[in-house]
């Protein structure tokens, strides 16, 4: 056995090495293509060449092309034709940020993703944010890792549970690699599923061997170390969490706009009655609009937030940044394009902390002495704020920018910021809970029947024919002809709950017809009675009906136990239980396409 038990571990840590290996070379081509895209169409073409953060170095030596802002405005509009074109031909799942995709996968379609998705989403991705979109990395790359992820379950006949973590590990892997962040990358897989603070914890050892394997792979090809640099912060003033109080409200406010322009977007692109594959390049010109006047809110983004960690960059361009950020973000990935919406989550939130950091050092600068570090914290409460993963989101910030002693302040704003955004999310296909998920539908029968109570569910209480204790049996032979009922409640004189007994009890007596005028039906009742009220939730009734294997039990008045209200049925509860079930089935269970390919 304990030889069996070596061999399913190695197996599985093969398929995770795997994952990891397969999503670390998938960041490293997306990486390349990120690199000669943004040389050959933005610096060639437009003469735009965007600031890289210090973890990140240019492919290739930039032209000596002028800057051309009419060209970086059409240029977005070009990106989103052959985009759109690439993802409604080929795989329309593709469309907007993956991440959301991948979710629904895991959810809803048993960890299904089609095996063409990951690279039509890879190469249309690069395109979008290459040519001036604003969007994140994250997206394309989870796909890739959990698409493979997927697509290995699937090939090994795996169930779907097997499926489904090996597509989370996939996330994992891919986000850790490509942001250099393997610890956040598995938490962030286990933690981005649900929008309460609640882990998907089967997933995080897998999620933290194929990210660690996908970093190594990803940092062999360009290099170890943070994507971002910074200087030394260090928390050491009490008094500085005021600031960092009013940050986390000025996130909040931000993230709540993020979301809300975000699909109202997605929501105006959708009404639009135009072919699907012209609504990115409509999203692309709106987006080179913008980048007209702001050339900085497009593509990543991630130079000017290195720059702002170094306070290099002035408060009126640092909310120029946010809102424009915002916006392009909106126009580029809400229209139909294809890219994640982490990386400008990170780049909204450092700038607005950037710029809160500025004016309160302005104000109080013997407090906040150092205005980068609240671009640091201000990334992790941004993102915080508008995706429900505070604890991966701490850990990610700190690994990116090579910075763990703001953890005492990014703990408070993440804190603060999730408890104070928990209605809104960027990932609209986040389920409440374990318990919401139509992946885990039967896995949580207790933890269902624990928040459904007696009292609010009186169509299960069944208003049943009363038996007096006196009732001679042959009276009672009388009544039982003519009804269906075998559980009979006794009450005494004084309309008193007092016993009860099922058909099973009457056997002896009902065969035996010259003791029928002697024998009442208090004789034949259980006085030793089990009993339920309306506080009490179904799985203790469930677990009472089970204990002592009968198939009803009297509901009682809570403050009068002898009070009866009526009988629930065990066949009742388990009906109700599957009604719920398949309500919540029904609710998240889009068509699905099983389809491999």
């Amino acid at each position: 056995m304990g030889s069996f038990d070596v061999k399913v571990a190695f197996k599985w840590l093969l398929n995770f090495v795997l994952i990891g290996m397969i999503a670390g070379l998938g960041a490293v081509i997306f990486h390349y293509l990120c690199g000669l895209g943004m040389h050959y169409f933005m610096d060639m073409i437009a003469g735009y060449r965007p600031a890289s953060p210090a973890g990140e170095h240019a492919l290739l030596p930039a032209t000596s092309t002028p800057f051309n802002r009419w060209l970086l405005l059409i240029l977005p509009a070009l990106g989103g034709v052959v985009s759109g074109w690439l993802v409604y031909t080929f795989a329309p799942e593709a469309e907007g940020h993956g991440t959301d995709a991948a979710i629904e996968a895991y959810h809803h379609k048993g960890g299904m993703i089609r095996g063409r998705i990951p690279i039509i989403k890879t190469i249309a991705s690069a395109i979008t944010l290459t040519t001036g979109g604003s969007g994140g990395r994250e997206g394309p790359i989870a796909q890739i890792g959990a698409g493979f992820g997927s697509f290995l379950a699937t090939r090994f006949k795996l169930s779907e549970r097997e499926r489904r973590i090996m597509m989370a590990a996939g996330i994992g892997a891919g986000v850790g690699s490509i942001f250099r962040a393997p610890l956040a990358g598995a938490l962030f897989a286990a933690e981005v599923l649900y929008r309460d603070p609640d882990f998907e914890s089967e997933v995080i050892i897998p999620a933290g061997i194929s990210s660690v394997v996908a970093y190594c792979v990803f940092c062999l090809v360009f290099g170890w170390g943070s994507l971002f640099d910074s200087p030394g912060f260090k928390f050491q003033n009490p008094l500085e969490l005021g600031p960092y109080i009013v940050l986390a409200g000025v996130l909040v406010a931000t993230g709540f706009l993020y979301v809300k322009v975000f699909y109202g977007m997605v929501s105006i692109f959708h009404k639009l009655k135009i072919p699907n594959h012209i609504k990115p390049a409509i999203g692309g010109l709106c987006t080179g609009i913008i980048g007209f006047f702001l050339p900085y809110t497009l593509a990543f983004g991630y130079g000017m937030a290195q720059n702002a960690i170094f306070n290099q960059v002035a408060i009126p361009t640092l909310i120029a940044l946010a809102i424009g950020k915002i916006f392009t973000t909106s126009f580029s990935i809400g229209s139909g394009g294809s890219g994640g919406v982490f990386g400008p989550s990170i780049v909204i939130g450092g700038a607005m902390g950037g710029a809160i950091g500025q004016i309160f050092h302005m104000f109080i600068p013997t407090v906040v002495v150092n205005p980068g570090a609240f671009v640091i914290v201000g990334m992790a409460g941004f993102f915080t704020a508008v995706s429900n993963t505070p604890i991966s989101t701490i850990i990610f910030v700190s690994e990116m920018t090579n910075s763990y002693h703001l953890l005492l302040p990014s703990l408070l704003v993440c804190s603060l910021c999730y408890l104070l955004s928990q209605r809104f999310s960027i990932y609209e296909k986040q389920v409440k809970s374990r318990v919401d998920s139509p992946a885990h539908a039967g896995e949580f029968m207790m933890d269902i029947l624990q928040t459904m109570k007696v009292g609010n569910l009186d169509h299960l209480i069944k208003k049943v024919q009363c038996v007096s204790e006196n009732m001679s049996f042959s009276e009672f032979k009388t009544l039982y002809q003519i009804t269906k009922q075998h559980y009979f409640p006794v009450l005494n004189a004084n309309g008193e709950f007092t016993g009860i007994f099922s058909s099973n009890d009457i056997r002896e007596v009902i065969f035996t017809i010259h003791i029928e005028d002697l024998v009442v039906m208090k004789d034949i009742m259980i006085s030793d009675l089990i009993t339920t009220t309306p506080a009490q939730d179904l799985n203790t009734v469930l677990h009472k009906l089970t204990q002592k294997n009968i198939d009803a039990l009297p509901v009682v008045n809570e403050t009068n136990p002898t009070e009866l209200i009526g009988l629930i049925y065990r066949r009742d509860i388990i009906a109700h239980y599957n009604q719920h079930i398949q309500g919540i089935r029904a609710a998240h269970s889009p068509n699905q396409n099983s389809d491999p390919a």
